[in-house]
């Protein structure tokens, strides 16, 4: 690589920085669109966002309005920050200046710019497909830029390009013809304007570019270099402009000058914190004393939102203890499951993997491994067939004439009865048995790995490190007889943006598989053996196991093969309950879903999943609005109506803080990125989101774009925000988090996390500390590691 080119590259490098990337649909990933931009206050990020894609950062005038007249936003707290900042007058005369100031600022698009865009955008799409086109652009293990110089002169809507040769040969000498009039200083403001025209396409190849995209990276490259040498040069060619225009460059308002938007929503929040602040047990100082009582059962959940709800319906049901833990487990794996042909990085996308784990079938189950693989191939191979007939051009009118009544009776059910088919399903789903019926993960340390390989399984101390990690993350010192890991999984048809459903923590993924391998770590007589002796006090009889919480219907599968049977009784009354705690959870998830009655929410819940006309089969982690950080009791007689992630953790068994550290570098910042993904989605779904899932098409298993093209969109649906065209499900919230430890300790932790204290001095999130050591008196953070003691009296609800 020349020096040249490296020092293009670099400029390329920090021009994309303000464009977040964008994870293909398989494996959805949450993140806040403005992550470029968390090193500015919130009100300045916002204003140069808007100036750079064109998007509003704040909820509309009117959603402050709805949450002024339902009593959402407090008077005194919004009284207290208009005075803050200096700002008179009465709330509706406020809201009427929002309004009558409420402008859409939109330029007349320049037509050029927009041919560019859509030529641009189909060259992408072909480029780029993973799979879905039965043509594959040729040319692409080439590279981006030399397959598309090959094949443009062939594109009628190019003009001036009749040859190959027409064009510069390599991608850095098609920049520099292209910017040879402009001054090199000003070439990373013009690689940034137009990195930011298509977002969606730039932050799917800053995604790839970056070794997120495993083979298809590998067989297909491509660079934002690349992308620029193209776009630019289609610029000239469609005399398009090359350079911004300086007004899109204007200063943003300066730190000071927070506009009266913000001053709004901080009073929604702080009204919303006061409420969630006014439900902490202000006697619990140390949960780890307990209650002496052994629990029936110990269940682990996610920290995501919805486990809030079947939490306590669990808890409910009977003598039952639940816990909240990253759904990843703690083990940063690339799985393979039994029957797939692609491997899977289940771990947050801030976590590289460490091991390759891959299910292998026992031998004591053969019986159920062969009927499996009978049903596999016999499905597999009429997918492949009916695949075929679709798309051969030869025989299309025959498969209509010959199949097509058969495949219009099978359109009709699920468009007609789609519980029918659910009942279909689920009778397969009893008679087939599943791959965690048969199999079990490959934990085990198999050879050394090849060069930069990962290796297959873990050892010995590894298997011991994450399990003490897990315990001493959730502050753990007692063991139930049963202890079950649950994962989460959404079940949905026809939806392309289904994984957004599944486990953030495992990277869109389904969190099953991870719960299999702690448990399968946890049950080894060796590692219980080092996790005794690290003080860990296991009894005999405790047995671990995994489960999966399906979020669309709140079933929870146990995966129990290993059970002995002198658990057996526990099994069955654990499983009773867990339905018991199912139809609950279903029935006041029914209220927030149209059309659906309590009384029959287990039967719609399963409805949704088969239903391929269903637009919202959940709400996914909509109306996610805070974090606690603590025990279970602080929270555990309040219903926090399925808005708050919650991760246990005891501050009496983590003396140095380490535990504490660990869950503010990771999971708080990964939440921060769900919360900003349902926030901007939800004030700007038209920029930020992905808009109606009835006008959206995918595109080449990569994502989504409105109509037949153009950028692809980078964000959630209206259906996973809001309740219809005026009104939002979601209330877009920064989010607050809430931690129960003393604030020295997390004071240190701030003072040596520069990332995460960065976040809070620039208002992306909250912070209170409620402080065991002072009565569980809160304390909210100021900035720069300066605090205030909370009102002594909290706000009613």
């Amino acid at each position: 690589m020349t020096l040249e080119r490296a020092t293009l590259e670099d400029s390329i490098d920090r021009a994309a920085e303000t464009v977040g990337s964008v994870w293909p649909l398989h494996s959805f990933v949450t993140a806040n669109p403005l992550a470029g931009f968390e090193d500015r206050p919130f009100h300045r990020a916002v204003a140069e966002a808007e100036q750079l894609f064109g998007g509003r950062g704040y909820p509309r005038p009117s959603a402050f309005r709805r949450a002024w007249e339902d009593g959402r936003i407090d008077p005194d707290v919004l009284a207290d920050e208009l005075h803050a900042h200096g700002v008179s007058g009465d709330p509706e005369t406020l809201l009427d200046e929002m309004a009558a100031a409420e402008s859409e600022h939109e330029t007349e698009p320049d037509t050029a710019t927009e041919r560019v865009d859509r030529v641009l955008s189909k060259w992408l799409a072909a480029f780029l497909d993973q799979g879905q086109a039965e043509w594959p652009m040729p040319g692409r293990e080439r590279g981006f830029y030399a397959a598309w110089r090959d094949l443009a002169p062939y594109d009628d809507e190019i003009p001036g390009c009749d040859d190959t040769s027409d064009l510069p040969e390599s991608p850095v000498e098609a920049l520099e013809t292209v910017l040879s009039d402009c001054p090199e200083g000003r070439w990373e403001e013009i690689f940034e304007h137009h990195l930011a025209a298509l977002p969606g396409w730039t932050g799917f190849i800053k995604q790839r570019a970056d070794g997120h995209a495993g083979p298809w990276q590998d067989a297909c490259p491509i660079s934002l270099l690349e992308y620029l040498a193209v776009r630019l040069t289609l610029a000239d060619l469609l005399d398009a402009p090359v350079e911004p225009d300086e007004n899109e460059h204007r200063d943003a308002e300066p730190d000071g000058d927070v506009p009266l938007p913000e001053i709004w929503l901080t009073a929604w929040e702080k009204s919303y914190r006061a409420r969630l602040l006014d439900g902490i047990d202000e006697s619990v100082t140390e949960p780890s004393a307990g209650d002496g009582d052994r629990p029936a059962a110990q269940l682990v959940f996610c920290i995501d939102t919805r486990s809030e709800v079947i939490r306590r319906h669990v808890e409910a049901a009977g003598p039952y203890e639940t816990h909240g833990y990253a759904g990843f487990f703690g083990v940063p794996m690339r799985y393979e499951g039994y029957d797939s042909e692609v491997e899977i990085d289940a771990c947050p996308p801030i976590v590289d993997p460490q091991h390759r784990i891959a299910d292998r079938p026992e031998h004591d189950h053969g019986d159920d491994r062969e009927t499996h693989d009978r049903w596999t191939q016999v499905a597999s191979a009429a997918r492949k067939h009916l695949k075929s007939l679709k798309t051969n051009v030869a025989a299309a009118f025959t498969f209509v004439e010959g199949g097509g009544s058969a495949y219009g009776a099978a359109m009709a059910a699920r468009t007609l009865v789609p519980s029918a088919v659910a009942d279909l399903s689920d009778a397969v789903d009893d008679r087939v048995p599943s791959p965690g019926e048969f199999c079990e993960p490959t934990v085990d340390r198999r050879g050394e790995a090849d060069g930069d390989a990962l290796p297959h399984g873990m050892t010995l101390e590894e298997k011991v490190s994450y399990a003490e990690t897990a315990f001493d993350l959730m502050g753990w010192e007692e063991f139930a007889r049963l202890v079950v890991f649950a994962g989460h999984a959404s079940e949905t048809a026809n939806n392309p943006f289904d994984s957004s459903l599944d486990c953030g923590a495992c990277a869109g993924n389904p969190g099953g598989p991870n719960a299999r391998v702690l448990a399968a770590i946890c049950n080894d007589d060796e590692v219980k053996s080092a996790l005794r002796e690290r003080g860990f006090d296991i009894p005999a009889d405790t047995v671990f196991l995994a489960g999966e919480h399906n979020t669309t219907t709140d079933e929870i599968a146990l995966f129990d093969g290993h059970v002995p049977e002198s658990h057996r009784e526990d099994l069955d009354r654990l499983r009773e309950d867990l339905e018991d705690a199912r139809a609950g959870a279903a029935a006041e998830r029914a209220e927030s879903m149209r059309g659906t009655d309590p009384d029959e929410a287990v039967r719609d819940t399963k409805r949704r999943t088969a239903d391929w006309a269903e637009t919202r089969p959940e709400w996914g982690l909509a109306g996610n609005a805070s974090f606690v950080i603590g025990p279970r009791e602080l929270t555990d007689d309040r219903d926090l109506d399925g808005r708050a992630f919650l991760h246990s953790y005891d501050w009496t068994t983590d003396p140095d803080g380490e535990a504490l550290e660990a869950i503010m570098t990771g999971p708080l910042v990964v939440t921060q990125w769900i919360n900003n993904q349902y926030y901007f989605a939800t004030v700007d779904n038209a920029v930020y989101g992905s808009g109606s899932k009835v006008t959206q098409n995918p595109r080449g298993n990569v994502g989504v774009v409105q109509g037949n093209g153009g950028d692809l969109m980078t964000g959630l649906p209206l259906q996973s925000l809001m309740l219809d065209d005026d009104r939002p499900y979601h209330q877009p919230l920064r989010l607050t988090a809430v931690i129960h430890a003393p604030v020295e300790r997390v004071n240190d932790i701030l003072a040596r996390n520069e990332e995460v204290a960065t976040l809070l001095d620039n208002g992306w999130i909250s912070l209170t500390v409620v402080n065991p050591e002072q009565d569980n008196d809160a304390f909210h953070y100021q900035g720069d590691l300066e605090w205030e003691p909370a009102l002594a009296t909290p706000l009613a609800h």
